[in-house]
């Protein structure tokens, strides 16, 4: 699949991009989600400077992924844990 130039709005100014055709949907979902933070700030704090709702948009997403990647490695690390005592007890098994 090949490139498509797509235009996407965020914060009332819009980005010209070439995507990849798979990725198309994630990238105009995140846009979205994006503008609907800024929103919501917009709405419920007294923060009005485009700039400033931007980065808090930008940290608060940020935070989330890191939040994801230590969970992700937390999970990881009890599924090598769990495959190691497997391992020994299949190989204290078969030593019998």
């Amino acid at each position: 699949m090949g490139e498509i130039s797509i235009k996407i709005t965020i914060s009332d100014r819009i980005y010209p991009l070439k995507v990849n055709m798979e990725e198309e949907e994630i990238v105009r979902r995140a846009a979205k989600m994006i503008n609907e933070r800024i929103k919501d700030y917009q709405d419920n704090y007294a923060v009005r400077d485009k700039q400033d709702l931007l980065s808090m948009a930008v940290l608060h997403y940020a935070t989330a992924v890191l939040r994801t990647e230590n969970k992700v490695q937390s999970q990881d690390t009890a599924v090598a844990d769990k495959v190691e005592e497997l391992d020994v007890l299949l190989n204290n098994f078969f030593s019998k």
